[in-house]
């Protein structure tokens, strides 16, 4: 796939609503997390989940160093969360300074109020070029009946 292959890609795939999480993991007392909306499951027997980590961010070493790793499905009133864990800038750990983090039985950072979280041992991780697919078995969740927080096209939505 060429350059221009791969823009079409990214902008054909921005088109398409999906929702939002963050990824979260802890190694040594560090925090680490980002924005997400290439997560799904895997498996029901057993529960799995599969995020795809870009591996030049800082949460990537963080989930493959813990052997953990968060699942926060946001709500639709989570937009300032999703902006917070999308942007490069800041220190790591600033970023959960917005929404309010409890700490996992696995040492996964948490949201408070999120549509739904999930605690994933790592069971597999797959190179996926720019990416590592990580495929994690659940070992704990929380869900509440709220809106689910969307992105498309650059704009959040509810749903």
């Amino acid at each position: 796939m060429g350059m221009s292959d791969s823009v079409a890609f990214k902008t054909a795939m921005r088109r398409v609503p999906a929702p939002v999480t963050v990824i979260s993991a802890a190694h040594r007392g560090e925090r680490r997390g980002l924005t997400a909306t290439a997560v799904c499951s895997v498996s029901a027997e057993p529960p799995q989940l599969l995020v795809c980590v870009n591996k030049r961010v800082r949460a990537h070493d963080a989930i493959g160093l813990a052997g953990y790793f968060g699942v926060n499905y946001l709500s639709h009133g989570q937009a300032d969360v999703a902006h917070a864990f999308s942007s490069p800038s800041g220190a790591p750990g600033a970023r959960f300074e917005t929404g309010d983090w409890v700490e996992g039985e696995t040492g996964a950072p948490l949201l408070r109020n999120a549509l739904a979280t999930f605690e994933c041992r790592v069971v597999q991780a797959v190179d996926g070029g720019t990416h590592t697919l990580y495929i994690g078995e659940i070992v704990g969740m929380t869900d509440r009946d709220d809106l689910s927080l969307l992105y498309k096209s650059g704009l959040f939505s509810a749903a």
